[in-house]
C-alpha cells in the first residue's frame, strides 16, 4: 500500500485573519483612563499686583501646614497624625469659632445673600499649605487631598444647614456662591522636595 500524500494547509490567508482580529479587538476594547484632580488655576496676576504681593506677609497663625514625608506619614502643624484625623483639624482651623489667637484671624466680609448685603465674620485670610516629599506615594497624596477638600465641603454644608436648613448641594447657585465667599477653598501646593522620613 502506498503512502498517501498529505495536502499542505494554505496559510496565506492566516495573516489576513490575524490582522482583522487585531483590528476588531482594538476597535471594540475600551481603555481605562486615569482621572486627575479637578483644579481650576487662578488667572495670571497683572504686573502691578505682583509688586504688591512681594510686600504682603502672611501671618503665621493664618497658615495650616500639612506635610507628607517619604514614609507617607502626615504631619499637621508639626504633629504626626493619621489621615483620618486631618479633616477635623482643618475644619477647626477654617472656622475658628472661638476666635482662638492660635487659629486664623477673623475678619468682616460683605456677602450678598438673597439680594441683601450682609456682614459675616470669617477667616478668609487663611491658607492650607500642602507639601509633600518626592518619595510620597500618589495614593497617600490623593488621600490627603481628599481629606482637605472634604473639610471645606463639610464646613460649607454645616453652614448651609445652620443658615438655610438644607444641605449645600440643595442651595441655589447664588447662595452657594455666597457660602464660597464666606469659606473660600484655599489649598496651596508647594513643589515636592526631599524632606525624608523623620519618624
Amino acid at each position: 500500500m502506498g503512502k498517501r500524500s498529505v495536502q499542505e494547509i494554505n496559510a496565506s490567508s492566516m495573516a489576513d485573519i490575524a490582522f482583522l482580529l487585531l483590528i476588531f479587538f482594538l476597535v471594540t476594547t475600551t481603555m481605562s483612563v486615569d482621572k486627575g484632580l479637578s483644579r481650576r488655576l487662578p488667572p495670571p496676576l497683572p504686573p502691578d499686583q505682583k509688586e504688591k504681593l512681594k510686600d504682603l506677609e502672611v501671618k503665621e497663625r493664618n497658615i495650616f501646614v500639612v506635610l507628607i514625608n517619604s514614609k507617607n506619614q502626615v504631619l499637621a502643624q508639626g504633629q504626626y497624625i493619621q489621615v483620618e484625623e486631618l479633616r477635623e483639624k482643618v475644619k477647626e482651623f477654617i472656622k475658628n469659632e472661638a476666635n482662638d489667637p492660635n487659629l486664623p484671624e477673623l475678619s468682616e466680609v460683605e456677602v450678598e445673600i438673597d439680594g441683601r448685603i450682609e456682614k459675616v465674620m470669617t477667616t478668609d485670610a487663611h491658607i492650607v499649605s500642602l507639601q509633600n516629599d518626592r518619595g510620597t506615594t500618589y495614593q497617600k497624596y490623593i488621600e490627603v487631598q481628599n481629606e482637605l477638600v472634604a473639610a471645606y465641603n463639610e464646613v460649607r454644608d454645616e453652614y448651609s444647614r445652620q443658615r438655610f436648613g438644607v444641605s449645600y448641594n440643595e442651595l441655589t447657585e447664588d447662595r452657594q456662591g455666597a457660602i464660597q465667599k464666606i469659606y473660600p477653598q484655599k489649598i496651596s501646593e508647594a513643589e515636592p522636595k526631599n524632606y525624608g522620613g523623620n519618624k
